[in-house]
């Protein structure tokens, strides 16, 4: 009984290992166990049990064996991120449903532009929102790359309102390949996943109307559709040079000039190429996102000349079936200043010149009363910029509360009226900072209830923090 188990073990070890068997005469392997003694039999079993032991202990076999265990973990942890995913999903698909004409044309459009500090071209918006039979699709691509701030979450939990209300559907890319390709997280794809998760329980409590949300894994998306997705990214990368796709890698939060990996070229290519995968309509990322976002439009024309036989370029004419692409709609929001003098926009790796989705309140309270904001500046305030499109982003009125020595509360309609009387010193630094923390601390409050109450929300958040952030 012990003989035959042993040649069945045998015969599954791989051929590097087997080799360490051939030492053994071929006839302790004999079929017939009547051949051999019960004490010949025990000792074959020792020598066997102590090589496998050798083997399994050697520096080699324990590397492969955590490479293994590592990978089967990253597996199961994918299978179990596309499944939540597909729950959150509810089974939807984003840009199926009838396209939602209840509310006037004019303030579709309105609505929706306000979301940018550019709209690349509102001529265009206007036309998709009135002749799409489908709900349009609008899309922005997230690197989970350490905690959310709430540039991600509040600014972001606004502008996706704002369009779903219009009749948009949103789709989040969470870009766990691009955060590899750019370094984040140290490279680590398990800890990139793990901060994606992280991220969509944030937006899950950030006010969104999740109704129209649409969460997608990079990762999980391409690997299902590889022969479509590497197709675009390989004619992209044939349509510009060099020189004209590295002019893109600043949305990396690279610098543009000098030496860069290979990577950030292929970055700029696949982002390009996202926007087309994911059918989406309009590309609804910050302003630092603009020129990849216009590589796409130039490609998208480009690629319709073809088409009409207006170009030389060489790649094959597009099939009728795969219709006209058009180029997308772009709106570029404005990007939150960070809260030190000079910081044109929030720093992850600097905690005291970000807010963080689940900051306690004496923390906000803290960080406020430490930003730059000098009397009567309004030029590259952040105290004004956080007030401008948090506050009356999300509300119609604020009140600042004042001593009756200067002036008593104070509610304000517009941002104008507000940035009017901080200009000429009506309104104090002093008097605005508590009223804009104590905004601020309400509308994160539903994510610091979440993450306190919610135990999957909770053990996420508390792996995140132990991450260690890269730039």
């Amino acid at each position: 009984m012990w003989l035959s188990r042993y040649k069945s073990i045998f015969h599954h070890i791989p051929l590097h290992r087997s080799s360490y068997f051939r030492s053994l005469s071929a006839s302790r392997f004999c079929t017939d166990t009547s051949e051999m003694s019960l004490s010949s039999t025990k000792t074959i079993v020792s020598e066997i049990d102590s090589m496998i032991s050798m083997l399994d202990s050697s520096p080699k076999n324990k590397k492969e064996s955590t490479q293994q265990s590592k990978q089967q973990k990253q597996s199961k942890q994918s299978d179990a991120d596309e499944k939540a995913a597909e729950e959150l999903n509810a089974g939807r698909t984003a840009g199926t449903a009838p396209n939602d004409c209840s509310l006037a044309i004019d303030d579709r459009v309105r609505i929706a532009a306000s979301v940018g500090e550019e709209c690349i071209t509102q001529e265009e918006l206007h036309t998709l929102l009135s002749k799409k039979r489908t709900r349009p699709i609008a899309y922005d691509g997230f690197e989970p790359s350490g905690r959310m701030h709430i540039a991600q979450g509040i600014l972001k939990a606004i502008n996706v309102n704002k369009l779903t209300s219009v009749g948009c559907d949103f789709v989040f890319w969470v870009a766990d390949w691009f955060a590899l390709l750019n370094n984040k997280m140290g490279g680590d794809l398990q800890a990139i996943r793990t901060v994606g998760q992280y991220m969509i329980e944030v937006w899950k409590a950030a006010g969104m109307d999740m109704q129209h949300v649409y969460f997608r894994w990079c990762s999980d998306d391409i690997n299902a559709h590889s022969n479509e997705y590497w197709l675009r990214v390989i004619e992209i990368s044939k349509m510009f040079s060099v020189t004209r796709t590295k002019r893109c890698c600043t949305i990396l939060g690279r610098s543009e000039s000098g030496d860069m990996p290979t990577a950030n070229l292929m970055y700029a290519c696949m982002q390009c190429a996202d926007i087309f995968f994911l059918k989406a309509d309009i590309c609804q990322l910050g302003m630092d996102q603009r020129k990849v976002n216009m590589l796409a439009r130039e490609y998208a024309k480009q690629l319709n000349l073809s088409d009409d036989g207006g170009s030389k370029r060489k790649s094959k004419k597009r099939k009728k079936s795969e219709g006209t692409v058009h180029p997308p709609v772009v709106i570029s929001h404005h990007m939150l200043m960070g809260l030190k003098q000079g910081q044109e926009k929030m720093s992850k790796s600097m905690t005291d010149s970000a807010i963080f989705m689940e900051d306690s309140v004496d923390d906000v309270r803290r960080k406020i009363k430490k930003a730059y904001g000098p009397p009567g500046v309004v030029e590259a305030n952040p105290i004004l910029d956080y007030t401008e499109h948090l506050v009356f982003g999300k509300f119609d009125t604020f009140t600042v509360q004042r001593k009756p020595d200067n002036g008593g509360p104070i509610t304000y309609t517009s941002y104008q009226q507000l940035e009017d009387d901080y200009k000429n010193e009506r309104l104090h630094p002093a008097d605005l900072k508590p009223a804009l923390a104590n905004a601020i601390n309400d509308m994160i409050e539903p994510v610091r209830l979440h993450f306190k109450n919610d135990k999957h929300a909770r053990n996420l958040l508390a792996q995140v923090k132990k991450l260690q952030v890269t730039r």
